[in-house]
């Protein structure tokens, strides 16, 4: 009999979720990672300067108060999240700005025309964010849990993933808002799959906010890998593995790793190769981070509250941007995602200066550095940034590979986040975690639910080691005060 009972590659959210729910089941786990560190796409270092800590890819956490996995794991009371009051700015030419506050009353008072058709769009969402978590959170092939819900979400993705998604407004500022936090999925705008984005990640703001960790992103895989090892877990850095050959016997492998790398470490039939293979990377990312002498000099005055901002301009030019980046080309107007975590979290950086995270979008395999497209567009907002600049640190798309092979060619979803492939992530199937391979289960966002970081693929993929290698039916408690085993 083996010593190990499941073995988990890759230290990531969803690796170390994986590997916290079979320990909590009773099982011994063992947690390999390549890198000295552990953490994957959830760390936070020292990137420009000493004292200025930076988030490497995840800054703020939406899912940290909605995700399913977080919410049993208890999340908000293991470690401190900020929810800033504003969960998303979005800044326009003329010192003008959207503001998402998480009161939703608040946000349509700012909204003036589009203030009624804002909380006709987002009030009932908001209202049954549980469900619509509960719902976006798990693999569409499913008979829904809450169909009236279910209803109302997918009606209003109708409406803005069509030509059709600039009827309901009638000014620039709400439809600019809505484009803003699409363009998360890094797609050509509109479409279903970039307003079902807008949409969940829109509800959020309104309801349990966008929290930001305190301590950067590192104290939630902090918080995970501590669990672990209070519950037998074991966790095994600076060891990359090539081959399942590689490992010591176990019942279980889980792979918090692309669906492209699941290929070249495991053995798999030909019939199955085929399909994954049929699973394509999407755009990519390039990420700059900055140390600040002071906050950022944004023209509207509400902005500096805000925890993130999405920086563009109106939709027409957000969404040509996106266009841009699909045809392959480095866009001359970039939508810059960016987040300020030291208004929320001073200990990120020395005493009255700040961090700035920022991310643009580029086609994939880019080697260009974006930081002087990022200051720009940035300075087109807040004149006057180039001046509190002290430092920066630049990750082209080849880089955030580089960085983490989970990011093919720079794409941070690990999988473009299309309709067909939230159906078929990595393959169509009712338990997409399970390969055909014995005991070998794909734990990664190239799983159910998807991209962000949410904990699910790997919870849904431990689930199912659980019940189909253990015999372990009922989902283990999460709750921190489960004795240790």
């Amino acid at each position: 009999m083996a010593e190990i009972d499941a073995i988990v590659v890759g230290s990531g959210p969803n690796g170390l979720a994986a590997a916290v729910t079979l320990a909590r089941a009773g099982l011994k786990v063992v947690v390999y990672e390549r890198n000295s560190t552990i953490g994957g796409g959830s760390r936070t270092a020292e990137l420009t300067l000493p004292g200025f800590l930076h988030d490497i890819c995840s800054a703020v956490h939406p899912m940290a108060l909605a995700s399913g996995f977080f919410r049993r794991f208890q999340l908000d009371k293991r470690i401190t999240l900020s929810v800033p009051e504003i969960s998303y700015g979005h800044p326009l030419d003329g010192g003008r700005a959207g503001i998402a506050w998480r009161d939703i009353e608040r946000t349509a008072d700012g909204l003036g025309v589009d203030g009624a058709a804002w909380k006709q769009l987002m009030g009932p969402l908001a209202a049954k964010a549980d469900r619509v978590a509960q719902f976006t959170g798990s693999q569409l092939l499913q008979v829904p849990r809450h169909p009236l819900t279910v209803a109302a979400f997918g009606l209003r993705v109708l409406e803005q993933g069509l030509p059709t998604w600039n009827l309901r407004f009638r000014d620039d500022v709400a439809p600019a808002m809505l484009t803003g936090v699409a363009a998360h999925s890094i797609r050509p705008m509109p479409s279903l799959s970039t307003a079902a984005a807008a949409l969940s990640l829109g509800t959020y703001a309104h309801a349990r906010g966008w929290p930001i960790p305190i301590g950067g992103s590192q104290s939630i895989i902090d918080a995970l890998a501590d669990d672990l090892r209070a519950h037998g877990g074991e966790i095994i850095t600076d060891t990359e593995i090539q081959s399942l050959d590689d490992l010591p016997d176990s019942t279980a492998v889980l792979l918090d790793v692309s669906a492209k790398a699941l290929l070249r470490i495991a053995t798999l039939p030909p019939s199955y190769v085929r399909r994954v293979e049929r699973f394509s990377f999407g755009n990519a990312v390039a990420k700059v981070d900055f140390a600040l002498s002071g906050p950022v000099p944004w023209a509207n005055d509400d902005l500096r509250r805000a925890g993130t901002l999405h920086v563009g301009g109106t939709r027409a030019e957000i969404a040509g941007s996106e266009a841009d980046v699909a045809a392959g080309r480095h866009s001359d107007n970039p939508y810059v995602l960016v987040a300020q975590p030291s208004l929320a979290d001073p200990s990120r950086a020395p005493a009255g200066a700040h961090v700035l995270w920022a991310y643009t979008h580029v086609p994939r395999n880019s080697h260009l550095d974006q930081t002087e497209a990022i200051t720009r567009q940035i300075e087109r907002f807040a004149p006057g940034f180039r001046d509190v600049i002290l430092a920066s640190s630049s990750l082209s798309a080849q880089d955030m590979e580089n960085h983490n092979p989970n990011y093919v060619g720079g794409d941070i979803a690990s999988g473009t986040a299309s309709v067909r492939q939230l159906l078929a992530r990595p393959v169509l199937s009712p338990e997409p975690w399970r390969t055909p391979a014995p005991g070998v289960y794909l734990c990664s966002s190239s799983t159910p639910p998807g991209p962000g970081v949410t904990g699910l693929p790997g919870y849904y993929a431990a689930r199912s080691a659980l019940a189909n290698e253990f015999g372990i039916t009922a989902a283990p408690s999460l709750a921190i005060h489960q004795p240790a085993l």
